[in-house]
């Protein structure tokens, strides 16, 4: 699966797959991307969904303010989004919108964490999105 993955990653929308295996490609396509600071993790049921960062809780690094908070900030985004499409309230697809745009504009600015070629630490990065978000 992960060499289809590689060799053509557009080719996916949406991947199912069980726990284990979903966790191990989930990490590799993060990876692929640039960081695994960068997955969003949304885990879904039939009438409960819970978003949690892709990295886990990263102990390792705990306390130090160097942990990319896109994760998860975007597996929030996506919590929203489910929500919304769930209820039909089109304010929380919105909103899920409007953080992916904002994680993207201080991407593409350079304010983001080093993994990923920022300066930042986790609260200033997070801070950065909030700003752009807020200026909307």
């Amino acid at each position: 699966m992960m060499a289809h993955v590689v060799r053509n990653p557009g080719r996916f929308d949406v991947i199912v797959s069980t726990n284990m295996f979903g966790d191990i490609l989930s990490d590799l396509t993060a990876e692929l991307s640039g960081s695994l600071g960068l997955g969003g993790s949304l885990n879904v049921g039939d009438r409960y969904a819970m978003a949690q960062a892709a990295h886990g809780s990263a102990p390792d690094i705990a306390g130090q303010d160097v942990a990319n908070p896109v994760s998860l900030i975007l597996s929030t985004a996506l919590l929203l989004a489910w929500h919304g499409e769930r209820s039909g309230a089109v304010r929380y697809e919105e909103a899920a919108r409007a953080i992916e745009a904002a994680v993207a504009k201080a991407l593409g600015e350079g304010r983001a964490t080093r993994d990923v070629g920022g300066k930042l630490g986790t609260i200033a990065t997070g801070a950065a999105i909030a700003e752009i978000l807020q200026a909307g």
